[in-house]
């Protein structure tokens, strides 16, 4: 891919200009681009570490998960070419209070959506939190695949230990090979945060989350 790679390194410094760095981590960047001719924006990652979870989504198309554009790995980065998202995320909507019961149904079902299209073609998400899920109006869209993996069978645990401490499930952490129960374990770490604010290590939710009306359209 690396003639793939020197194409896009290209095409990004003679067409687009960056906006904005979102995010710097030591796995690389998260910048907000602008396409010159056209004025439309895109999101671009420079991240260390395998494209095959990216190289997957290209052929794929969700509502609920971002556009990959391009992918492409270079000898010591990948770079991503994906969907701007534009809305905010949960996490910062959690900053003004917690969600009501049919407002978490919501976001979850569509983010069980998600995951179900990941793990259709054998990929695991492994960072599902409130940073990595933003709100396009009424849809709740999952982005950020920079520690997302292929579930392989014989490997008898993961071969980086990557997630985020209290989202992450055990396995994550070098006990067994991460597979998709890893992002249910984190979708309830999830539901929990929605209806208290806090960790279910602090505070557990109480009661059913919805009606059995309501749990016949999950």
């Amino acid at each position: 891919m690396i003639g793939i790679y020197n194409w896009l390194l290209h095409a990004l410094q003679e067409e687009f200009d960056v906006r904005r760095l979102l995010k710097q981590s030591p796995r690389g960047s998260v910048s907000l681009i602008r396409h010159k001719a056209t004025g439309k924006r895109f999101i671009l990652r420079r991240t260390v570490g395998s494209a095959e979870v990216y190289c997957k989504l290209l052929h794929y198309n969700c509502c609920f998960l971002p556009q990959i554009m391009e992918v492409a790995a270079g000898q010591d980065e990948v770079l991503v070419l994906e969907e701007y998202i534009e809305g905010d995320t949960l996490d910062y909507l959690l900053q003004g209070g917690v969600l009501t019961a049919e407002q978490t149904r919501v976001i979850v079902t569509q983010v069980c959506q998600a995951l179900w299209v990941l793990h259709t073609m054998g990929a695991v998400h492994r960072d599902v939190k409130p940073e990595n899920i933003i709100l396009r109006r009424q849809e709740a869209v999952l982005i950020d695949f920079d520690v997302a993996r292929m579930y392989k069978p014989k490997l008898p645990a993961d071969t980086e230990v990557l997630g985020t401490v209290g989202f992450a499930a055990p396995e994550q952490f070098g006990l067994s090979q991460s597979d998709a129960r890893a992002d249910i374990y984190s979708v309830g770490v999830l539901i929990n945060v929605m209806l208290t604010g806090r960790h279910p290590s602090k505070q557990m939710a109480g009661g059913a989350l919805h009606s059995r009306k309501s749990a016949k359209t999950l």
